[in-house]
C-alpha cells in the first residue's frame, strides 16, 4: 500500500522534531560539560550543531514543499531524556552514550522514511538517504569516542 502525503509529512515532522531536539541537547551539553577530558567532546558537539540544524532546515523545506506546516516550539515534543546534560558535569561517557542513542534513533527513523517513500516520493527518499549517511557518520565518530573515553 502506497504511503499518503499526510503519512510522509508526519514522518518528516517527527524527523524535524528529533533534529531540533538534538540541536538543543548538543548545545546544552557543549556548554555544560567540564574538565580536561570534556574539551574534545564539547568541541565535537558544538561542531555537530550546525549539521543537525542543517538537517532540520532541509526537512522543514521538504515539509513546506509537501504542503505541511512547520511546528514552533510549543508544538515540539521533547523526549530525549537520555541526552539531557548529566548531573555530574564531568560525566563525558554518559553524554557520548546519549549521543549514540540519539543517532541510533535517527538512523532507524530515516530508514523508515526511506521504506515509506519507496516508489512514491523519490525527493523525500533522497533527502532521507542523504541525512541517513550523515547520521551514520556521526554514530561512527561517537563510537570511536566511546572506545577512547571508556579506556581506563
Amino acid at each position: 500500500m502506497a504511503a499518503t502525503k499526510e503519512q510522509i509529512i508526519a514522518a518528516l515532522l517527527q524527523a524535524y522534531n528529533m533534529e531540533v531536539e538534538t540541536v538543543v541537547n548538543y548545545l546544552a551539553n557543549s556548554l555544560h560539560l567540564e574538565g580536561v577530558r570534556a574539551d574534545f567532546i564539547k568541541q565535537a558537539l558544538a561542531a555537530d550543531i550546525q549539521g543537525e540544524l542543517g538537517h532540520a532546515q532541509q526537512l522543514g523545506n521538504r515539509i513546506k514543499q509537501l504542503g505541511g506546516s512547520i511546528p514552533g516550539s510549543t508544538q515540539l515534543r521533547m523526549t530525549q531524556s537520555y541526552l539531557e546534560p548529566p548531573q555530574d558535569s564531568t560525566d563525558v561517557v554518559q553524554v557520548i552514550k546519549g549521543v549514540l542513542k540519539a543517532e541510533h534513533e535517527a538512523i532507524e527513523h530515516y530508514k523508515s522514511i526511506i521504506r515509506l517513500t519507496e516508489g512514491e516520493d523519490y525527493v523525500t527518499q533522497d533527502l532521507a538517504i542523504t541525512i541517513l549517511a550523515d547520521e551514520e557518520g556521526h554514530r561512527q565518530q561517537f563510537e570511536g569516542y566511546l572506545k577512547e573515553y571508556s579506556k581506563k
